[in-house]
């Protein structure tokens, strides 16, 4: 019955979302209604309900910092072995389970009278962090389960290589590995983050006091409607063996792992060995063995993604390596890239990061001291797709294409373009922006406005019809009615987010002809510097993009379109005109820190992650901490302002 229901809730989910998010329709509503039925008859007769139960109505919660507790026994770590013979050893006459070392993020649940309660990360393994708000929003977490005394489940929060490489290929910001993108899904203080990176949750042992062997505990995990990992009993005769089966397995796993565990069956005889002072001795990690390859380096390409990153791949000779030929690996950011010193003709080795993932390990001719005198690889100057600027930016480094006109970067232009502080145009999903690109109804934003010529075209499209095309089309209507700030960042200038844009539009008194000639001027680095928080960088963006005619063009077409939304600016000017805030700890005055950092742009302040010199006030409610944002704003001497400080200073009764 558990499985039937993650079958329904996949398959109910799918629908929803594209019904709601994508304006298609992937199954009628007879079938719909069929299967919600079923599936809403099997959560009763079962108790258990999921965390992504289509039954459940999703709220996102928002905490303003991730609070700590103790857990009730300590998470120690694993000895490991690299060699087959030491689980031998391990053994001896016991037996034992062989499961998946999952690559992810250790999480510690407790369940009380069939709910879920609480939620905390390993941490330092005595202290966790407090992630329950994340954790209800697991694609398989069950919320609610049919035993009602009161447990706890250690498991593996992780993300599946598909999921990472779908994320990794969307976002600006790019991961090394599933682990990472895991961990700081996990950590986020918006539970909303979280569920749209599909962490999954597979327990692999429980306090539960059902049966003396953990095979025995792991069945009744799965009976309450949990998921875990693969396993195998073992013995001392077959273990090597089964070490293999699970090996042969790796390139074909649809989840990171980094080796394997192997634990004695036995529950009275693991609590008899106890622990050392840091490894517990009823359990022993197998880790794999790294096949390195030696081989020549012959190029660096350069590929322009979606989101204008330029990403730099190695290309080199091909090898044998875990059982696969491979010539190529990403170098992921300009930082590794010059980490490595890399000169084309450098012997270099390579492995598969768990057995899975392309890596360059190390540039053999620098450690040797050969090939010094090749020049060190270039760093492009102009982008591999349009031949605009790059720019290298950030820590890491990494290099950008500085044209959001960029073919590589067209669909994540619109993307944004229609998001939500931007246009905020519903119905309008990556995969309908692909469609409607790929059938050259849209070449720029401008066209987004003129979709009514093609309404044929678009009706007939695959997952459309008259209704999603009506909604659509309402969409885009009321998105016209639009603040000048919101419009300048859904342009998707570089350096220029929603702040930056409240700022440049305060300081013109929202009059879009005069910020136009302002960035157009050569003498754009001077005007606009007299907006307080512009530098260089912002100011060169600005005059780059309306500099270019093109995009002149189109700003012009659609300020014609748009009905800008121009503020009452009272004459004496706005109250925090010149003042620049950075927010730190709770709030209590706010919904939370982001609807105080609007509130003070909205009054022509400005805020900043970091404290500086620049900046003119510290707000936290907790005036006499000892955190490094007090501590620097007491070594320069800036205000510390609680909320009630900060509104009585700025806006009294």
């Amino acid at each position: 019955m558990i499985t039937r229901m993650k079958e329904l809730a996949a398959k109910l989910n799918a629908a929803s979302r594209a019904y709601y998010q994508e304006n298609r329709e992937i199954m009628s509503d007879l079938e719909y209604d069929k299967l919600y039925d079923e599936f809403s008859q099997l959560e009763k007769s079962t108790g258990i309900q999921l965390a992504g139960s289509p039954t459940r109505k999703v709220g996102y919660e928002i905490v303003s910092g991730l609070s700590k507790a103790t857990h009730d026994t300590p998470m120690l770590s694993l000895d490991k072995t690299k060699d087959p013979q030491a689980l031998v050893a391990f053994l001896e006459e016991q037996h034992g389970l062989l499961s998946w070392k999952l690559d992810g993020l250790t999480i510690v649940l407790k369940y009380n009278n069939g709910e879920l309660q609480q939620a905390l990360t390993r941490g330092n393994g005595n202290i966790g962090e407090d992630v329950t708000h994340n954790a209800r929003v697991f694609v398989n977490i069950p919320l609610t389960v049919p035993y009602k005394g009161q447990f706890t489940l250690r498991g593996e929060a992780v993300i599946s290589i598909a999921d990472f490489e779908s994320i990794n290929e969307q976002e600006e910001v790019k991961y090394k590995n599933p682990r990472n993108l895991c961990s700081g899904a996990v950590r986020q203080l918006n539970s909303e983050t979280a569920s749209k990176r599909h962490v999954h949750f597979y327990a692999f042992s429980t306090n539960a006091p059902f049966g003396d062997k953990k095979s025995e505990r792991l069945e009744w995990i799965v009976s309450q409607g949990f998921d875990i990992a693969d396993f195998e009993k073992v013995t001392a005769e077959n273990v090597v063996e089964v070490v293999e089966k699970f090996k042969s397995l790796i390139p074909t796993a649809p989840l990171m792992t980094d080796g394997l565990v192997l634990t004695y069956d036995d529950i009275p005889y693991s609590e008899s060995l106890g622990t050392t002072s840091k490894f517990p001795k009823d359990s022993l990690a197998f880790k794999w063995a790294d096949e390195l390859a030696e081989t020549t380096l012959l190029s660096i390409e350069w590929n322009t993604s979606r989101t204008g990153l330029v990403n730099p791949v190695a290309i080199f000779e091909p090898v044998d390596i875990e059982g696969s030929q491979v010539s190529r690996a990403s170098l992921h950011n300009v930082s590794i890239l010059r980490g490595l010193g890399l000169r084309l003709g450098d012997r270099i080795s390579v492995y598969k990061a768990n057995m899975i993932i392309p890596q360059v390990a190390e540039n053999l001719s620098l450690r040797d001291e050969e090939n010094t005198s090749t020049p060190p690889v270039e760093i492009p100057a102009n982008c591999p797709v349009c031949n605009s600027e790059t720019e290298i930016t950030g820590d890491p480094e990494v290099l950008y294409c500085t044209s959001p006109t960029c073919d590589a970067q067209k669909l994540r232009a619109l993307s944004h373009f229609v998001s939500r502080d931007a246009l905020n145009i519903g119905g309008l999903s990556e995969q309908t922006l692909e469609k409607l690109i790929q059938h050259n109804i849209i070449v720029d934003f401008t066209d987004l406005f003129r979709l009514q010529e093609y309404e044929n075209e678009i009706q007939q499209m695959e997952g459309f019809g008259r209704r999603s095309y009506e909604k659509l089309i309402q969409s885009i209507e009321t998105a016209k009615d639009i603040p000048l700030p919101n419009f300048i960042y859904a342009l998707g200038i570089r350096h220029v987010g929603l702040s930056n844009a409240k700022l440049l539009c305060t300081h013109f008194k929202h009059d879009a002809i005069k910020i136009v000639e302002a960035c157009k001027d050569d003498n754009h680095l001077e005007i606009l510097s007299e907006i307080k928080g512009y530098g260089d960088a912002i100011s060169h963006s600005l005059h780059a993009y309306f500099s270019q005619e093109k995009n002149y063009a189109t700003f012009t077409q659609a300020l014609a379109i748009l009905r800008i939304i121009i503020p009452e600016i009272p004459a004496e000017g706005l109250p925090l005109d010149g003042f620049t805030f950075v927010i730190t700890g709770d709030v209590s005055q706010f919904k939370n820190r982001k609807e105080l950092q609007s509130f003070i742009e909205t009054n022509g302040g400005r805020t900043t992650g970091s404290v500086t010199a620049k900046t003119s006030f510290l707000i936290n409610n907790d005036s006499l901490s000892a955190s490094s944002k007090n501590k620097k704003a007491a070594q320069l001497e800036i205000p510390i302002l609680t909320e009630d400080d900060f509104l009585a200073r700025f806006f009294p009764k």
